[in-house]
């Protein structure tokens, strides 16, 4: 039996298009950012990128949208997400959306969170290959001194996130 195709939506927010895919079976979001529609289902695992996909709604991720653009900093860390990847790189995206919005954490602190403190890399590239943003919220990590990284999509759109949630962001660093 052939699986269902993925449910793509996309919505409009301050920082570009958001795009999210999700499994309609479970609702759940596997991809999601603010790229093109091929470049977000590029970071699919490939069980299901080699299902197909087709446009549709997603009312409880919408929800969850228009609330966070409208305040509420915890609305999308409520929506069920889930992606692969290497134990300490799922305790790290947990961690993450364990940080209240308004709020940074540096990548030692992430790897800390994440259950190894001389991790601070690997936090950083647990960051980087968070395929699941801003619903997993790698904005709000910085640098130790609280400039932003330079990873994802884009340092603009992560100051403006920050900003959106209530955090002065520090200078951004290349």
């Amino acid at each position: 039996m052939t699986a269902p195709p993925l449910i793509v939506a996309e919505y409009p927010t301050p920082f570009g298009s958001l795009v999210v895919i999700a499994t309609p079976e479970d609702g759940v979001v596997r991809a999601s950012g603010f790229d093109s529609v091929g470049a977000v289902a590029a970071t699919l695992p490939s069980a299901l990128a080699a299902r197909s996909w087709t446009v549709g709604l997603l009312p409880h991720v919408g929800t969850a949208v228009s609330a966070w653009l409208a305040g509420d900093g915890s609305a999308l860390t409520d929506v069920h997400a889930r992606q692969d990847g290497s134990p300490f790189f799922q305790r790290a995206w947990a961690a993450m959306r364990e940080i209240p919005a308004g709020q940074s954490m540096s990548y030692a602190e992430l790897a800390e969170a994440a259950g190894n403190p001389r991790a601070a890399r690997a936090a950083g590239t647990a960051c980087a290959r968070n395929a699941l943003a801003p619903f997993v919220p790698c904005h709000r990590v910085v640098r130790s001194g609280g400039a932003l990284g330079n990873y994802g999509y884009g340092l603009a759109a992560k100051a403006a996130m920050l900003v959106l949630e209530g955090e002065r962001p520090a200078a951004v660093s290349a």
